[in-house]
């Protein structure tokens, strides 16, 4: 019964003619255009700001407003739907091996993970794995929201936040136009991360203990370390097979990422540096209070 349940939903998220069927287009799939996506990017950076500055007029200083069990919702939802997509991709990536791997040969592919960095010239936006590509690209609206519940919450706002969070939305649409090459590992990489990210997020949200080390931000550099390595990967596949599909987006993805990395690193080594000043700080007070202690306690017996 088990197994044929398993086997149902494996069928369901590998060989639904919606999914094999599928094929970005402009007039077969939505938010498939470039003015749609600028529009998208304009909105969110615009409405962001808005909020920030009405924020900044309305209330005092630093004085957030509480958005009760959302932020934990909202936290879960993406937890929960990047772990379906991972699934639901890996499905497919095997469904989509097994189908293709008699073309391989043509296009100097030999085994699955070079196919997974680089696919073939004159490769279409359709079938399986383009049909979860398009999925994660729907999903990366629902991480804005997180944006306006930091704005509402904290009354913060960075400049990473919106050029991270626009840059990423940006990318998700260019693997789709130009077919890309390494969108597939990427997106089970960025998933797999993004269930353990916001399912911790859940967590502390509700009240359970948090790690004893920057949990969040060590995914990160994770995710943004297997990037760099699979980039360079696909650099050498294209002069090794003759050519991957999509590189002028590769191109463009590879500085967006590069940019990312270091933007990221500039704010977690000074993240690292804030903790440690402030353990510093916590153990030469701890330190001094011992030594008022002592010298209070010595004094007491000479007299």
């Amino acid at each position: 019964m088990a197994l044929s349940m398993l086997q149902s939903f494996k069928h369901c998220l590998t060989d639904h003619p919606s999914i094999v069927n599928f094929r970005w287009s402009i007039t077969q799939t939505w938010g498939s255009t470039w003015f749609f996506i600028f529009s998208a990017i304009a909105i969110y950076i615009a409405s962001s700001i808005t909020l920030h500055l009405l924020l900044s007029v309305l209330l005092r200083r630093n004085r957030g407003i509480p958005l009760g069990p959302i932020p934990a919702t909202h936290s879960l939802t993406v937890a929960l739907v990047s772990a379906f997509i991972f699934v639901g991709l890996l499905f497919s990536t095997a469904a989509e091996i097994r189908d293709t791997r008699w073309f391989w040969p043509r296009t100097k592919t030999t085994t699955a993970f070079q196919w997974l960095l680089c696919f073939p010239l004159g490769t279409r936006p359709t079938g399986r794995v383009f049909f979860w590509s398009y999925v994660f690209y729907l999903s990366r609206f629902l991480h804005l929201f997180r944006t306006f519940f930091t704005i509402l919450q904290y009354r913060k706002l960075s400049f990473f936040t919106l050029f991270n969070q626009s840059i990423l939305l940006f990318m998700s649409f260019l693997w789709l136009e130009f077919s890309q090459s390494f969108q597939v590992l990427a997106i089970l990489l960025t998933t797999l991360l993004y269930s353990l990210v916001y399912g911790y997020r859940f967590w502390t949200a509700i009240g359970l203990p948090r790690a004893h080390f920057l949990f969040v931000a060590n995914c990160q550099v994770v995710l943004l370390g297997c990037n760099l390595l699979c980039h360079f990967g696909v650099l050498f596949l294209h002069f090794l097979k003759g050519g991957c599909n999509g590189m002028v987006a590769w191109g463009l993805n590879s500085v967006l990422n590069g940019v990312i990395l270091l933007l990221f690193l500039r704010f977690y080594i000074k993240v690292n540096l804030i903790k440690k000043k402030a353990h510093a700080v916590r153990e030469f007070e701890s330190s001094s209070r011992h030594l008022h202690s002592a010298l209070q306690t010595k004094s007491e017996k000479e007299s």
